[in-house]
């Protein structure tokens, strides 16, 4: 990604990640461990905040997850985060320098959506979050990444009442929106699961 975006100076680039169950802050960090220079990752989650409050406190103390606009980030216990950890430990990165975390609550999504979206960039709740984590962090001689991760229409009720507009789905959404959803309804137990596989 940073040759892509032709990024300079990669030892002064932040990286921020909307983070949930912290899988892409553990992939950046295996990449810093083989040889990848940013400065430094910042994981931006939403109010279900342990880690942001592990990191500021050392105390690891899961709250019950409440339900936000972010809700791919809705988890109080990120199985990945022992991850991170290990990966401190093992390759010995300094994740006291390395790894910072910041909460912002629904409102403050909303207004980095509204903000993104007077910029000429609409954005999805998960990546303005991590937009606004990202600029309210960055020190004046460093660059900012921040990570996208999904389309606006994914969010279309969320973003129309934010913005206050019609958005207009893409085609290749239009075109699929109305057509039949094929499921099963399975029981909650594994031997119902397992006979439906073995049944197709």
């Amino acid at each position: 990604a940073a040759e892509r975006a032709h990024v300079e100076r990669l030892d002064r680039t932040v990286l921020c990640v909307p983070s949930g169950n912290f899988g892409n802050v553990t992939a950046g960090l295996v990449a810093r461990a083989i040889g990848l220079g940013y400065r430094r990752i910042i994981a931006a989650t939403n109010v279900n905040d342990t880690v942001p409050r592990f990191l500021e406190s050392g105390r690891w103390d899961p709250n019950p997850t409440v339900e936000t606009l972010t809700n791919a980030m809705d988890i109080s216990l990120p199985n990945n985060f022992p991850r991170v950890l290990e990966l401190g430990e093992r390759h010995g990165l300094p994740l006291d320098r390395l790894l910072s975390s910041m909460a912002l609550d629904d409102e403050e999504t909303r207004d980095a959506i509204r903000r993104l979206h007077a910029r000429g960039y609409l954005a999805d709740p998960h990546s303005a979050l991590a937009w606004s984590a990202l600029e309210r962090s960055l020190e004046p001689e460093e660059n900012g990444v921040f990570l996208c991760t999904a389309h606006p229409a994914k969010f279309l009720e969320v973003i129309e009442d934010t913005l206050e507009i019609d958005m207009p789905l893409p085609a290749e959404l239009a075109e699929v929106k109305d057509k039949a959803v094929l499921s099963t309804v399975l029981n909650g137990d594994f031997q119902s699961f397992k006979n439906y596989l073995l049944d197709l």
